[in-house]
């Protein structure tokens, strides 16, 4: 017979044995639990880690005034400006902070250089100003320096937002909400903001910024929303760099990117291109060159927008530049053009700088300023008017441009 100790010992294995299965099989069980709700849970967002809110970029967060003022702020320190308008917008409200801003630009070249950012800011502190009210802070602002005020307001709605499914319900309701009539230049300019929120939001996730803007209500709005993402995936004014950008290949993303997205890719692209080549106009404008038939004339009104800002708006200067592109001259002012009229939202800068393009690019430079046309004019009749006021004898070439864009089927958003 088996003996009391051998029979204890022998229990104590087999007991020594069931815990082990029971605590295997309760593991197995958690890890199938803990998958089965990582399954069915909503996909949280890559957000960036040490700047408020989650969000990616610095004026994304929430707007912490200081004691910083404009007579602090010495040439050159652009974070001190952004921080003093900043200031003067959240103290007094956008519209003083906003006047003495379009004065300073124009003779300050620190605030100039730098305006569309300096108006994201105002934007932002206009934003807390008004204590979160989106339509109230739309209302007061202005489109100065390619409407940067209507962008920083919208860079900061998406915060505290961390699913792609939020991201889809506040896109779809923010522009509507701000109270703009459908297909006008402040509907342009807000869901244009609206992709740069995204990518800010997002921790530069171009990927999901684009998915959300292909969920607006329509593919006008998705083409405006996508402008904006592609901008601000190239933008690198605060050091910091989207991972969707490659030095050895300035094309990129273009040349991945759903069909759908790549006009709006290539309508930014040259950004890119001219950082990597130190501005070297003329190694850009072969760049275009190479693209595919579809794509270069989108390169090349990238082209024409960016000798904008290169230039000063000087026409001279932009004009010389647009010869460098040879047959797709009249892309480069169409862009030009585009962007000189979108500025300031107002297309007489942009009518006097085609009246000196040579004659057989003229009609394309005026159809450039007839997009934003088609956005600050309610109606036909307003647009035909203003065409026709503008252009003179290339009036056809404008109208025709305003009423692309804001046909229900038109390309839009510089398409």
């Amino acid at each position: 017979m088996m003996s009391s100790a051998r029979r204890q010992r022998r229990f104590f294995r087999r007991g020594s044995l069931v815990l082990v299965l029971l605590v295997l099989a309760l593991s197995a069980l958690t890890t199938a639990v803990a998958l089965a709700v990582t399954r069915h849970a909503p996909p949280q967002l890559r957000t960036a880690r040490g700047v408020v809110d989650g969000s990616f970029h610095p004026i994304a967060g929430k707007f912490v005034p200081d004691k910083t003022q404009l007579r602090d702020c010495r040439a050159g320190d652009v974070r001190c400006f952004e921080q003093a308008f900043g200031n003067l917008a959240y103290q007094e409200g956008p519209k003083p902070a906003l006047a003495l801003f379009d004065q300073r630009r124009a003779a300050d070249k620190t605030v100039s250089s730098d305006c569309h950012r300096i108006a994201h800011m105002i934007g932002s502190a206009a934003l807390a100003y008004f204590h979160g009210n989106v339509a109230q802070a739309y209302s007061h602002g202005s489109a100065s320096c390619a409407s940067g005020y209507f962008h920083g307001i919208l860079e900061r709605a998406f915060a505290k937002v961390h699913s792609e499914a939020g991201l889809i319900r506040v896109a779809r309701s923010l522009c509507r909400g701000a109270g703009v009539r459908r297909h006008s230049f402040l509907d342009y300019q807000c869901t244009h903001g609206l992709g740069h929120g995204l990518m800010i939001q997002t921790g530069y996730d171009l990927p999901t910024a684009l998915r959300v803007c292909g969920r607006l209500q329509t593919r006008w709005d998705e083409i405006s929303c996508t402008g904006g993402a592609f901008m601000e995936n190239g933008s690198t004014v605060y050091g910091l760099r989207s991972q969707w950008l490659k030095d050895n290949d300035p094309i990129y993303p273009c040349n991945r990117v759903k069909l759908r997205d790549k006009s709006s890719c290539y309508l930014r692209v040259t950004t890119q291109i001219l950082r990597t080549n130190r501005f070297n106009w003329p190694a850009t404008a072969a760049r275009c060159r190479e693209v595919g038939a579809k794509w270069r004339l989108y390169c090349f009104r990238s082209y024409g927008r960016d000798t904008v800002q290169y230039a000063s708006g000087k026409s001279r200067s932009i004009l010389r530049l647009c010869e460098l592109a040879g047959p797709e001259a009249g892309q480069c002012l169409y862009g030009a053009a585009r962007t000189l009229s979108d500025r300031d939202a107002s297309a007489k800068q942009a009518a006097a700088f085609c009246r000196t393009a040579p004659t057989g690019q003229a009609a394309s430079c005026f159809a450039g300023l007839g997009v934003v046309v088609g956005l600050l004019q309610p109606t036909d009749h307003d647009q035909a008017k203003a065409c026709a006021h503008l252009a003179g004898a290339y009036a056809g070439a404008c109208l025709g441009a305003a009423i692309g864009e804001v046909a229900p089927n038109g390309r839009g958003a510089w398409g």
